[in-house]
């Protein structure tokens, strides 16, 4: 090997560790903040193919070495017999790692395709089949947590949606109740930012398998929205973290929602509550936020309301 080559090879490698230490550390203080992992814990992994669940399932096994507390993992992958689903590539790379696992066949496909008409979306219909069919399988594996790899900018992404198409100011949850009122649902990537996930993957060379595999259209009216947020972290750097703290530093009093704060008891006598009515005030911003809100391009905010 050149001498070259050998320089080139430590900075790639003096990449990945410090790549993967900052995916482990947003992980790993995630977990923490919500107290997503317990003592005893036996969580279903849900592997779907894609470098995000690949992703969590390193990072958790990872974090398992080391971790203060002792918990179980068990990957899961919901093989929903699409044509051209590579059903062998799970199985071996998941022999290679060594962890307990699970396939779970359920033909989901045919069941779409006779339901929804041809060319409307399918994937609603395949969600809801996909969530009660994990929820069956993490019941009968005896799991205690069901993992999910949607990370920060999946988060983001879900609050815009809600409040462009939904009238609602509400996002993914790092950790929730599963609709069923049966499971604990945790998110363990909720601080990780896609775009390093995107790279791990990429120097892992985890065997990907396309979400496509249905021919079913993606989400247009989410992927217009990762368009407008992408736009925003290349001319402003640092505002999807700005975006992403607001979601941890809601100030009930000063939105309008009468239902989560008390409005109407309200008089002279209630003092002055989180810094009082400051709503003609000059807003004050750091020296980054002040720059983006000086150069804002009006262009960056898309026209979704529209989008099929």
């Amino acid at each position: 090997m050149t001498e070259q080559a050998q320089e080139r090879t430590k900075a790639q490698q003096y990449n990945y560790n410090k790549l993967q230490k900052r995916i482990r550390r947003n992980t790993g203080q995630a977990i923490a903040d919500f107290n997503m992992i317990e003592d005893g814990d036996r969580i279903m992994v849900c592997l779907s193919g894609g470098k995000d669940s690949f992703t969590m399932l390193d990072i958790l096994m990872s974090l398992k070495k080391s971790a203060p507390v002792n918990f179980e993992l068990i990957a899961v992958n919901l093989d929903q017999k699409q044509p051209g689903f590579p059903g062998h590539i799970l199985p071996d790379y998941l022999e290679s790692l060594g962890v307990e696992y699970k396939i779970v066949e359920e033909d989901t496909y045919s069941i779409v395709q006779d339901k929804i008409p041809e060319g409307k979306t399918t994937c609603s219909l395949c969600s809801r089949l996909r969530r009660g069919i994990l929820y069956r399988t993490a019941k009968e594996l005896g799991a205690t947590k069901i993992a999910l790899g949607h990370h920060r900018d999946d988060i983001i992404e879900t609050l815009f949606l809600n409040m462009f198409h939904g009238g609602k100011m509400k996002g993914m949850p790092p950790k929730l109740v599963s609709d069923n009122g049966e499971h604990v649902v945790i998110r363990p990537l909720a601080y990780c930012r896609e775009k390093d996930i995107i790279k791990y993957a990429d120097m892992k060379e985890y065997p990907i398998i396309p979400c496509n595999l249905c021919g079913s259209q993606p989400n247009l009216q989410r992927q217009a929205i990762k368009q407008m947020l992408n736009g925003w972290d290349k001319q402003f750097p640092g505002r999807i973290e700005s975006l992403f703290r607001s979601m941890q530093n809601v100030v009930p009093s000063h939105l309008a929602d009468f239902e989560l704060f008390d409005f109407k008891s309200i008089d002279r006598d209630s003092g002055v509550i989180n810094g009082g009515d400051i709503g003609f005030d000059k807003e004050e911003f750091a020296p980054q936020q002040q720059e983006a809100v000086a150069e804002f391009d009006p262009s960056l905010m898309l026209d979704v309301t529209n989008v099929d």
